[in-house]
């Protein structure tokens, strides 16, 4: 009888290399399209206000980043669980969640309708889906979207997240195929649009409006905390985590700085169409075609790239969003209708909630005058509500710093105590400060009925938003009345 090794019986376990988890997270946080309303918003100083932000803000945040995520590696509830056990307070712990649950919602609809934009550039391939369109219409298509989804999210399962991945891939290449061919077409007789283009059109101009526009650099560039999960995943996780949020914050800064410098070759800095936002990416690949003799090729295959990916994410965003109260939440403050699962363990009352709360946000910006407008509002609204939750990250790593004798990590950011929560709160106040001033109106002039409208808008859905939070532990105390267990 031969000898057998008993390791060989044994299960392999499969490890996943730190750089797939740097780019699961990239194509996850920031996308091509993300630097096209910086660009609109700052201009060609946009350049100045992204270094600022990769040295300043976005490799401590990382950083800070790995510290939490190799602190709490065996939580199951992510930035909640950080919150919980770092305070070591479940009120908090729940806040984090119901923020971290609805601040997705304008990004849902946000992506909803993108994948309307994409589709029109496809059938139509040009910028006219506003002449063929109402903005009622508009709003009815996004929501049956959301809903259609919600319904078939069963049917999808996990499969989806698969596709969000290879749809995430092609997003990555298309933006820096952009890049590089952008350097291509330059030294092959293109001319720089943007004039002049010297070391003084990259300076700041430091008015309400550029403090105002900030809050969208950190929702592009926020989210690192969506690797969490997957530390468990890593060889040597001490060492691999750090590495993978290194590449993160590369990556992003390269995407930033270099794709921003390749739009003011195709785009006028200082006259920006209206609806850029919205129509830059098609803009930008259908001039970079035409660039290169290729016509409208380009432009056509980022359009189904992009409905591709936006397709597949928002099923992710359902399913994520809506699964996030079954992470790491105390049950005293979540009425058991919200938490209840059918057969196949999906959160049902939750979806139900998730459409409900899209649809009053889509009768919200129906009352604005076109669909260019919709899709700015929707998208400044996003640069509110992300950052207000990723102060929540902040105030986790100063909860651990100003504690650590109580909270063991395999990696240190920063080993002087005063100088890390020194760091931690200037994040956390960089953060907070840039998401209150977001409720500016960015797209609309000071005075005028839009800017008031947007404004009352702002703050309506802003409050209610967060503001329901604090009516789930108020139900689950009257459950819990009615059946004789409170206390």
């Amino acid at each position: 009888m031969n000898n057998l090794n008993v390791n060989s019986l044994e299960p392999k376990t499969k490890f996943t290399p730190w750089f797939v988890i740097a780019l699961l997270d990239f194509v996850t946080i920031i996308s091509f399209e993300n630097i096209f309303y910086p660009f609109q918003n700052q201009g060609l100083s946009v350049v100045v206000s992204w270094i600022f932000m990769f040295f300043a803000y976005v490799i401590p945040y990382e950083l800070i980043t790995s510290q939490l995520g190799l602190t709490f590696s065996n939580q199951a509830g992510g930035l909640a669980s950080w919150i919980r056990r770092g305070t070591k307070s479940d009120l908090l712990g729940y806040v984090t969640s119901w923020m971290y649950w609805v601040q997705t919602i304008p990004y849902l609809v946000d992506v909803s309708n993108s994948v309307i934009v994409s589709i029109s550039w496809i059938i139509l391939g040009n910028s006219s889906l506003g002449k063929h369109m109402s903005t009622s219409v508009f709003g009815l298509l996004t929501f049956a979207i959301i809903l259609c989804f919600i319904l078939l999210e069963n049917v999808f399962k996990n499969a989806l997240e698969v596709l969000s991945l290879i749809g995430g891939g092609a997003m990555f290449i298309m933006s820096m195929l952009f890049v590089l061919m952008t350097g291509y077409a330059l030294t092959h007789g293109t001319h720089i649009a943007t004039q002049p283009f010297n070391l003084a059109a990259f300076k700041p101009s430091f008015s309400l409006h550029y403090f105002s526009t900030t809050g969208l650099l950190i929702f592009a560039m926020s989210g690192a905390e969506l690797a969490a999960p997957y530390i468990a995943r890593l060889r040597n996780p001490k060492i691999e985590f750090p590495k993978a949020m290194w590449a993160l914050a590369i990556m992003t800064g390269c995407l930033t700085i270099f794709g921003t410098l390749a739009l003011a070759v195709f785009f006028n800095a200082n006259h920006i169409p209206h609806d850029f936002k919205m129509n830059g990416p098609y803009y930008a690949f259908k001039l970079l075609g035409e660039q290169l003799g290729w016509g409208k090729i380009l432009m056509y295959i980022f359009a189904v790239v992009q409905a591709f990916f936006m397709l597949a994410q928002l099923a992710v965003l359902i399913d994520a969003a809506s699964r996030v109260f079954a992470g790491d939440v105390h049950e005293k403050y979540m009425p058991s209708w919200l938490l209840k699962k059918n057969k196949n363990g999906r959160p049902i009352h939750s979806y139900t909630l998730t459409a409900g709360i899209s649809l009053v946000l889509l009768l919200l910006s129906g009352t604005l005058p076109n669909i260019n407008s919709i899709y700015n509002w929707l998208l400044n609204l996003n640069g509110i509500v992300s950052p207000y939750k990723t102060c929540w990250v902040f105030v986790a790593f100063i909860a651990i710093r100003w504690q650590q004798k109580d909270f063991h990590s395999d990696y240190i950011f920063i080993k002087n105590r005063k100088f890390a929560l020194g760091v931690g709160f200037w994040c956390f106040l960089f953060t907070f400060v840039c998401a209150t001033m977001g409720f500016i109106p960015q797209d609309s002039q000071l005075g005028s009925h839009q800017f008031d409208h947007e404004l009352l808008m702002n703050f309506f859905f802003v409050f209610l938003l967060f503001g329901m939070g604090f009516i789930m532990p108020i139900l689950r105390k009257w459950e819990l009345k009615r059946k004789g267990l409170a206390n």
